[in-house]
């Protein structure tokens, strides 16, 4: 299971990195999704996080959005997003993030769960 670090500096002991080759394909199929996540000023609550638990399960490729209001920046809410529900962060883009978390117990057919 892929679990989070920052992307500049070499993997710690037990982390899996992405190569950027499989960064840049799940980029690519992100942009065409819509988000699915919104955090709010509250920020991650658990109820939040058991959210996005669920749709990382179904979907593995998440889009997340910050409110303007709120007081984590959308690095911030990555991190701490992708860490709390062991993902990977694909990319941050002004208050929108992606992440995406492997599910081993999808069936692999021909099209990728966030496109079915």
């Amino acid at each position: 299971m892929p679990c989070v670090h920052d992307v500049g500096t070499p993997a710690p002991e037990g982390f899996m990195s992405m190569k950027g080759k499989d960064r840049a394909a799940l980029r690519a199929e992100a942009h065409h999704l819509s988000v699915q996540v919104h955090i709010g000023h509250a920020g991650l609550t658990p109820a939040l996080l058991a959210s996005l638990n669920d749709v990382l399960r179904t979907h593995e490729l998440v889009k997340l959005q910050v409110a303007k209001a709120g007081e984590l920046s959308a690095k911030e809410a990555a991190r701490d997003a992708a860490e709390r529900a062991r993902a990977e962060v694909i990319q941050v883009i002004g208050r929108t993030f992606t992440l995406y978390r492997e599910n081993p117990d999808l069936k692999r057919g021909e099209l990728p769960p966030w496109r079915g």
